[in-house]
């Protein structure tokens, strides 16, 4: 197994263990940079928040990590 599986593996497992923390942070930054910039681009940023919560999601095979 090299380096690259190894750390795919380990950033799956904290994704299982700690999805909705990660959803939650997801969600405040996506809301900070909205803020940032004037809600100006709100549905892009919306888009990039679900894009990185279905990767992470997706990691091990199966969205069941983050809801």
């Amino acid at each position: 197994m090299g380096f690259l599986d190894k750390a795919k593996d380990a950033v799956g497992k904290a994704v299982d263990e700690h999805g909705d923390k990660i959803k939650q942070g997801a969600g405040k930054a996506a809301g900070l940079i909205d803020d940032k910039t004037g809600h100006k681009h709100s549905d892009k940023i919306e888009q990039g928040k679900k894009k990185l919560e279905d990767a992470l999601d997706s990691l091990d095979g199966k969205n069941d990590d983050i809801s």
